[in-house]
């Protein structure tokens, strides 16, 4: 009768070890992964170099198009090489003449790399449009206080990452990794609403090129595709391991209640999500 107690007791005891790494997810596990992944530290860098660049928040579309007018920004040098959101107002398709010297260069090496062109979901925002996105976005950056969205300069633009392959995204982070370490750009790679959130500060200068080989090694480097079937099997034998006693329920250590079958054999959807332009225009911070 004792021993009949404990075995339920045993059987109704949860397995924290699974539930927390279920819960963790692929996109945490593939943010803890990125060299590019963004903070709060990020932020606050960002704003702190505008400011000491001088360069001033943009209040509404009046203060847009004067700043158009007077040339302080410079139309997205949009090409066969790179695209601008179709949603977007024709005069928040601008950007600082850094940022667009940067895509320029970055349009060219990618072109070169891959041959499809980049999408820029997102550049230069106004202060009155960025307390509209706030109230539908919960990854948006503030307005107004010390810490704002960088979009409000014009020095920022995010280039959205749907379609891109494992090898292209392994390929920009090799890319844009050396400018950020030479404090030329910042660099904030976004996974719940995937894109690479990159402010440009007017001391940019063009990159020397990367080697071929050593793109191609960045690709080879770059970790693994986390799946949710991996990370429930992971948790299985970790928790197998510590607590002998305790076995997941079927239903979670076979993955069934998380992921599709396809996705537990390591064969990867033949269907892409297919997102709207207008939902893509509202990343980002």
């Amino acid at each position: 009768m004792v021993h009949a107690r404990l075995r339920g007791r045993r059987r109704a005891r949860p397995a924290p070890a699974v539930a927390r790494t279920v819960a963790l997810g692929m996109t945490d596990m593939r943010f803890a992964l990125s060299p590019l992944r963004g903070s709060a530290e990020s932020l606050v860098r960002q704003n702190t170099k505008s400011e000491d660049e001088g360069l001033e928040r943009i209040l509404d579309d009046e203060d847009l198009n004067d700043r158009i007018a007077r040339g302080a920004l410079v139309h997205v040098p949009t090409s066969s090489g790179l695209v601008v959101n179709e949603t977007l107002p024709e005069n928040r398709r601008y950007c600082r003449p850094w940022t667009a010297s940067f895509l320029a260069d970055l349009t060219h090496a990618h072109n070169a790399q891959f041959r499809h062109p980049l999408y820029v979901s997102s550049a230069v925002r106004t202060v009155e449009f960025q307390k509209q996105l706030i109230h539908v976005n919960g990854n948006a950056a503030a307005a107004e206080g010390d810490v704002v969205s960088p979009h409000l300069t014009g020095g920022t633009i995010d280039i959205a990452k749907d379609g891109m392959s494992r090898q292209e995204m392994a390929w920009m982070r090799a890319w844009l990794l050396p400018l950020q370490q030479a404090g030329h750009i910042d660099v904030e790679e976004e996974f719940l609403q995937p894109c690479f959130h990159i402010t440009v500060y007017n001391t940019y200068e063009a990159p020397m090129a990367p080697s071929e080989p050593l793109l191609v090694q960045a690709a080879a480097d770059d970790p693994a595709p986390v799946t949710r079937a991996t990370l429930v099997r992971a948790s299985f034998v970790r928790t197998s391991r510590s607590r002998r006693g305790v076995v997941p329920s079927r239903r979670v250590a076979s993955g069934r209640s998380v992921t599709s079958r396809r996705v537990q054999a390591g064969r990867p959807s033949s269907r892409r999500r297919h997102v709207s332009s207008a939902a893509i225009a509202s990343r980002g911070r």
